[in-house]
């Protein structure tokens, strides 16, 4: 007998109101938990590379990825544009 998943209400509830089967649904949830629980400094870095990829310029991209961390799952403090390049750049 394998152990309740620790959502368990939650994937009985995607299963009741999308397509999605039970396994199919503690891995969404296992994803989006995974991407909104990753750390400000990873989250910035990350988000420089691929913006950097996508040829924006530093300004472009510390002025994006500023208006994009208040979205995340637990809002970090307010950083300046200084203190998102340290983070990049040390």
């Amino acid at each position: 007998m394998s152990a309740p998943h620790p959502h368990e209400e939650l994937v009985a509830h995607l299963c009741r109101t999308s397509p999605l089967g039970p396994g199919e649904a503690a891995r969404v949830i296992a994803d989006v938990l995974a991407y909104f629980g990753e750390p400000v400094e990873e989250f910035v870095r990350r988000r420089h590379g691929e913006l950097r990829a996508r040829g924006l310029t530093n300004d472009q991209i510390f002025e994006r990825v500023a208006a994009e961390l208040p979205a995340r799952r637990f809002a970090p403090p307010e950083l300046s544009l200084r203190q998102l390049r340290r983070i990049v750049y040390g």
